[in-house]
């Protein structure tokens, strides 16, 4: 809801409870970020949400339970208060590894492609330099970004070599590094880089092959967890409450209740196993 700029400022004075830490892996992830946050300005902020957070349920939690009559209606209120504000502070902590772990997965499924793109434009006699310019006003996604860092600093009069070997060590996907490394060790021992990308290619080729296996297998136990969870105990629930409901006579409201429920749990298996097969998929295709 605000900029960076002035989340810095509010969290000034709960920057001094954060203690530094020289490596952190959480302080590479935000440089994969590119917010130019420090781990401490970045936990100062989080603290603050964690505080703003706290104050304004507990406030309204505390109101509705007052007015309610519920007994001990502050307590209540602070231990709500302070479940709703640690998550809100663990889910803002953890955003910078869920954007690295999406922007890696990005880079890594439009990798081949655009390596492919780039040695039909080598083959055709383009610079280097320009295939990268065309790289980055493509449609590659986060790689097309990376590319756009590259060529920026190279209009800077840095040299091209040393920002592939920067760029790389700073990348979150291992085979984007690999490839950036292959790509400016070849640029200095003056090799032909069209056989540089083939060949990277051909080892992205044979990963990618490697990740399929790897997830057909990981399907197989999957597929059975469904059909028993979202399939097989659904059915033998249902005729299970028809037949309880109807011997020990239920009220109409409590069985409803229960196929309801049912029809819930069902519907929420159903996302979960999506999200599970979305969070497996191979990252290079």
């Amino acid at each position: 809801m605000f900029s960076l700029d002035r989340l810095k400022k509010r969290s000034l004075f709960l920057k001094r409870f954060v203690k530094y830490k020289k490596d952190s892996l959480l302080e590479d992830r935000l440089a994969n970020t590119d917010s130019g946050l420090k781990r401490e300005e970045y936990l100062a902020i989080c603290l603050n949400g964690f505080v703003n957070s706290f104050l304004l349920f507990f406030i309204l939690s505390s109101t509705a339970l007052l007015l309610f009559g519920v007994n001990r209606a502050l307590l209540f209120s602070f231990g709500l208060s302070l479940l709703f504000g640690l998550f809100i502070f663990f889910s803002r902590k953890v955003y910078p590894k869920v954007y690295s772990n999406r922007k890696e997965k990005e880079i890594e499924r439009n990798l081949i492609p655009a390596l492919e793109d780039i040695l039909v434009q080598l083959n055709s006699g383009i610079p280097l330099f320009s295939i990268m310019i065309n790289i980055s006003s493509s449609d590659y996604g986060a790689l097309s970004e990376e590319f756009k860092k590259a060529v920026r600093r190279i209009n800077a009069g840095l040299p091209q070599v040393d920002v592939l070997e920067e760029l790389g060590e700073k990348n979150p996907s291992i085979f984007f590094r690999r490839t950036l490394w292959q790509i400016s060790n070849g640029m200095r021992a003056g090799s032909d880089i069209s056989i540089i990308i083939r060949e990277s290619i051909k080892s992205l080729s044979e990963e990618q092959l490697i990740q399929i296996q790897n997830y057909g297998n990981k399907l197989n136990p999957l597929i059975m967890f469904y059909m028993l969870i979202s399939v097989i105990i659904p059915s033998l629930s249902i005729t299970f409450l028809t037949i309880i409901s109807s011997i020990v006579n239920l009220a109409e409201n409590i069985t409803k209740m229960l196929f309801v429920g049912l029809f819930v749990f069902v519907v929420l298996i159903q996302f979960m196993f999506l999200g599970i097969i979305k969070s497996i998929r191979p990252s290079l295709l």
